[in-house]
């Protein structure tokens, strides 16, 4: 028996995902707990460098490492061959301590530091994606000083409306990010960039959002970004070798959801790349996508212990589980809407609709709405699929609780790559100021 997740149900009734069953995990590991199929991490990778060969031989995917990122997970993205996007220091430190090659790692930002812009190009990656003036400004001053030339790109603001939260759409003008092509500064930072020696310009970069399931918008931006770069050809003799269109493609979360293939959204980027550079006799550009949730969301999972079960008759039944928004604040931010089983009873047939609370000292904090499950009782172990984007990597010490474990399951092996914060790991960065110090030992004495 196979749940709609397409993952089995063993002899005992219980979930089974990479061969391991997901309740004797709980009691192995603790909850909560994420749990990450290896292999399907490593066939999400595949079938985007298959998608990408098939249609555009040459184009090069970058794994988004904002959405999921510790040694473990970037040793998997080297090894299967992925380049990497990393959006800040701490990302780039990762990604340098599991060794993972630096010429495959592109820097992107917003706000990027004087530190984390000087870690970038003493390990010499491969792109800075330039976000704004300032940034172009002081990476010019820091090459010289350092004695270094250092390839980059712009992060283009195409101003295209992308159908999504509005939260995580970031290619309108009106953004934090990027150089906005409508007020002109895109082409004013392409001149910068060509006149400063230290500076390589080797592509034009956008990202017009997250969790895309329309197409168009996405068509749209490449052809904004064409016919931005045949402006720029025209007028300043540099063409754009590189095109970076970013990622975004969305995922399934609920049953109901029902986004483009892998092969419908890379089809639609290189169809629409190809026509357009046709069209305007503009060289095809070497192209670069950024997946990151579509990867790595639909192969993680987070186990949860339930404790209390409240029963409002008439109104609603809470479940309440040993984690909520620290460890998954979508649902707070996005009003994202997750599937839910319970994996010690994965092949009983729903019985009761509930909502799943979470621990924490908010009215807010729900990880799901009125979901159809077995009837469910203290000591059964919740899972809620489509968790490995954007829940370890959003992850807090809200209410200071500590921040749970990872584990990567493959061929019916689990393997610890995060270890469970304690107590002691949450205080162990509190100070006491001297004069509190100083005034125990008085009392003490």
């Amino acid at each position: 028996m196979q749940t709609r997740w397409g993952y089995p149900v063993n002899d005992r009734g219980h979930l089974e995902i990479g061969g391991c069953d997901m309740v004797r995990l709980a009691g192995q590991f603790g909850t909560p707990l994420y749990v990450v199929d290896e292999a399907r991490v490593r066939a999400n990778c595949r079938e985007y460098k298959a998608a990408l060969q098939d249609t555009l031989p040459g184009a090069q995917a970058l794994y988004a490492g904002k959405t999921m990122l510790n040694l473990a997970m970037a040793r998997l993205i080297d090894e299967e061959g992925l380049g990497l996007d990393v959006v800040s220091g701490g990302e780039l430190y990762t990604a340098l301590r599991a060794r993972f090659p630096a010429g495959r790692i592109h820097f992107h930002g917003n706000n990027k530091s004087l530190a984390e812009l000087t870690m970038a190009l003493e390990a010499r990656v491969g792109r800075i994606v330039v976000d704004n003036e300032d940034e172009l400004a002081l990476l010019g001053i820091l090459c010289r000083r350092l004695k270094v030339h250092q390839d980059i790109s712009l992060r283009i603001t195409p101003g295209i409306e992308a159908h999504t939260h509005e939260y995580i759409e970031t290619g309108l003008l009106d953004s934090k990010f990027g150089f906005g092509i409508g007020d002109g500064r895109a082409k004013a930072a392409v001149r910068k960039a060509l006149g400063q020696r230290e500076l390589n310009l080797k592509g034009l970069h956008c990202h017009i959002g997250s969790q895309l399931f329309d197409l168009a918008p996405v068509r749209r931006a490449v052809e904004v970004m064409l016919a931005f770069a045949d402006q720029i050809r025209r007028e300043t003799g540099w063409t754009a070798p590189e095109l970076n269109l970013g990622g975004g493609l969305g995922i399934r979360y609920t049953a109901e959801d029902a986004p483009p293939t892998v092969a419908a959204f890379v089809g639609a980027i290189t169809e629409a790349l190809r026509d357009g550079a046709k069209r305007r006799g503009f060289p095809l550009p070497a192209l670069v996508l950024e997946p990151g949730r579509s990867i790595v969301g639909p192969a993680g999972v987070t186990l949860y212990d339930v404790g209390n079960v409240k029963r409002i008759k008439g109104v609603r039944t809470y479940v309440s589980v040993d984690g909520g928004m620290a460890e998954n604040p979508r649902p707070a931010l996005y009003s994202a809407k997750y599937d839910v089983a319970v994996a010690n009873k994965a092949g009983h047939p729903p019985e009761e609709v509930v909502s799943v609370a979470g621990r924490f000292c908010e009215s807010g904090d729900m990880l799901a709405w009125d979901v159809s499950i077995p009837k469910v009782e203290r000591g059964d172990v919740i899972v809620i699929f489509a968790t490995g984007a954007y829940h370890y990597s959003m992850a807090s010490n809200y209410n200071r609780w500590p921040r749970p474990a990872m584990v990567f399951v493959r061929d019916g092996q689990a393997e610890l790559v995060v270890r469970r914060e304690t107590y002691e790991d949450i205080v162990a960065n509190d100070v006491l100021p001297v004069a509190m110090r100083e005034q125990r030992a008085i009392v003490n004495a």
